[in-house]
């Protein structure tokens, strides 16, 4: 009996931080990080949640500010990866992490303001929630996700 109380209040100590970012992030549309883009109010590197959810808004939530696109303005969804290899853990640490490769998974909507100015917003997003966000993206805005590139679609497509 005292084993198992252990062993269940380990896993709710070591478990409930990684449940509860899962959690968050299900059915939101996904972590993301706004890396550039058109709109002033948004800064580079701002972190922040992207949610498809709203039924009339594509919404980027972040501590300091929040946008709302209706789905009828999106008029570009675009998907890519860069991929990177990791030169400098490789030198400092191990030559093996040479032959790992790091994915960055990109995802820009572009869509037209109220004053009907082309504005365009590119996010970083975490690789776990990629694939929910493009598909509720597509079914919301009607469009079609453009992939930069063969391993980008595989990817986005699962």
């Amino acid at each position: 009996m005292g084993r198992r109380v252990l062993i269940l209040g380990l896993f709710a100590v070591v478990g409930s931080p990684i449940v509860s970012s899962l959690l968050l992030a299900k059915g939101r549309g996904g972590r993301a990080t706004c890396v550039g883009g058109t709109v002033a109010a948004v800064s580079s590197r701002t972190e922040g949640l992207i949610d498809t959810t709203d039924p009339a808004h594509f919404v980027f939530q972040a501590k300091a500010v929040r946008i709302q696109v209706p789905y009828a303005k999106v008029n570009l969804l675009e998907y890519g990866q860069t991929v990177s290899r990791r030169y400098a853990l490789g030198v400092l640490l191990s030559p093996v992490l040479l032959l790992s490769k790091s994915r960055k998974h990109f995802l820009t909507v572009g869509y037209t303001d109220a004053e009907e100015r082309q504005q365009a917003l590119v996010f970083r997003v975490h690789k776990d929630d990629v694939r929910g966000t493009l598909v509720s993206l597509e079914v919301k805005t009607g469009l079609k996700v453009h992939y930069q590139d063969e391993e980008a679609r595989k990817a986005g497509k699962g």
